[in-house]
């Protein structure tokens, strides 16, 4: 199983951060089918601070390109994407239009 991890920043407001949470608290039944139909099988975010760390595995179905294909026909999935701007905001020298930014990995035990 490959894993895939990405980050992100949120604008450092404490109650937005808290917002954000509270929302992950109870993500829409329509993401979770649509992670699942993209070949993730576990997904988890984590947070330090205005900083989030977002760890996938995924099937040997899964390509960002698809998972990207499958997000734009899903109304649920760019809502709540909206719905996440508030909160979000870029990580100085992301890629042009990139939210989630890939890691790479440096170090394996």
């Amino acid at each position: 199983m490959k894993r895939i991890c990405y980050t992100l920043n949120l604008k450092n407001k404490k109650s937005l951060i808290r917002e954000y949470i509270n929302h992950h608290n109870n993500v829409w039944p329509e993401i979770i089918k649509n992670m699942k139909d993209s070949g993730i099988i576990n997904a988890e975010i984590y947070n330090f601070s205005n900083r989030l760390f977002f760890l996938i595995e995924v099937d040997e179905t899964f390509s960002e390109k698809r998972k990207k294909d499958l997000d734009k026909k899903n109304k649920f999935v760019s809502k709540w994407e909206e719905m996440m701007l508030k909160y979000q905001e870029l990580i100085p020298n992301s890629p042009r239009g990139q939210k989630w930014v890939k890691m790479n990995k440096i170090f394996e035990l």
